[in-house]
């Protein structure tokens, strides 16, 4: 490391390399997770956006010519849960979350009812269906179990299975109020789908940073929010997500296991994928990628998100 003769950059240095240097240890089986919840001061932490005497790290230019290829805007916060080495862009700068949301309601109905609870059947009619509700609207005459729900709402992203575990956590001000108490006050959950969709730049209805979510997603999956069996389902059901195969999945080595969920926005090229990627030998890496374009009318690109895991698997390797 660079010697300084300031003993105030030196002081500096030492700080944010302690907050970088977060100890975590390892339950058993394929899933290691942190031994305590996730501090709320986590949510807006600085480490790791350069390096020390102030110069951009290395994956700093390769997200701004990512930016510059697409035309875009890159909002990027990844953390190997083992190191403590993060890797960010934009982290704490606001971005529509669109349905990456469905992973944390899913968890937060994991945890008010375990999975003990989720075999209760919820009936719905065909006014409560919404567009792009590819199961829900196979099952309005027979309903569906809390189960059922969640699954369809991680792994199909289902709108109207959104809406209805929404419902059972008294709504979105309800799954704010859950994230709150994870020390998050930064996610603004205000509409239903797919209204949380209808962002304009500036607006913070219905958004979050890259660092607020990848720091849920961790405690969901990987901290001790959940019991054993909720947390293990959770996984499942991200691991079998059938949305991200082009976005964070493809971005990083084939054998790596991505449980991931994804977003996409109906204005500015809105496309998102949170996720938690399990290495061979190593501790997990969570990682949050959010984008949006200038223009209303403009379209995602799904390549985007990809390379930009690219990035980060290449930079955490």
């Amino acid at each position: 490391m660079q010697q300084h003769n300031s003993r105030v950059r030196r002081a500096l240095l030492g700080a944010l390399t302690a907050l970088a240097l977060v100890p975590l240890a390892a339950c058993g089986g394929e899933e290691p997770r942190s031994s305590s919840p996730v501090s709320p001061a986590a949510y807006s932490s600085p480490v790791g956006m350069v390096q020390p005497g102030g110069k951009p790290k290395p994956f700093t230019q390769q997200f701004k010519q990512l930016e510059r290829e697409f035309d875009a805007r890159l909002g990027v916060y990844a953390i190997d849960t083992g190191t403590g080495r993060e890797v960010t862009h934009n982290a704490d700068e606001r971005f529509a979350h669109a349905s990456t949301f469905k992973a944390l309601a899913a968890a937060a109905v994991l945890r008010k009812y375990s999975l003990d609870g989720l075999d209760e059947v919820v009936t719905y009619s065909r006014d409560d269906l919404v567009s792009d509700s590819p199961v829900t609207e196979k099952h309005v005459d027979t309903g569906m179990t809390l189960k059922a729900l969640c699954d369809a709402t991680v792994r199909y992203s289902d709108n109207t299975a959104g809406n209805l575990l929404l419902d059972r956590l008294g709504g979105p001000r309800g799954l704010q109020a859950v994230l709150a108490g994870l020390g998050d006050d930064v996610t603004r959950m205000e509409r239903y789908e797919p209204q949380l969709n209808e962002w304009s730049p500036g607006a913070t209805a219905d958004t979050s940073t890259p660092r607020a979510l990848a720091k849920d997603l961790r405690a969901f999956v990987l901290g001790d929010v959940l019991g054993e069996d909720e947390r293990a389902q959770l996984a499942q059901w991200l691991r079998t997500n059938t949305t991200g195969d082009e976005l964070i999945r493809a971005g990083v080595p084939g054998n790596w296991v991505v449980g991931d969920k994804t977003g996409a926005g109906g204005f500015y090229g809105t496309r998102n994928d949170i996720a938690v990627v399990w290495r061979p030998g190593a501790a997990p890496i969570v990682m949050a990628i959010l984008s949006n374009r200038g223009e209303a009318d403009a379209e995602y690109d799904n390549e985007l998100v990809a390379r930009a895991a690219s990035v980060v698997a290449d930079t955490l390797s």
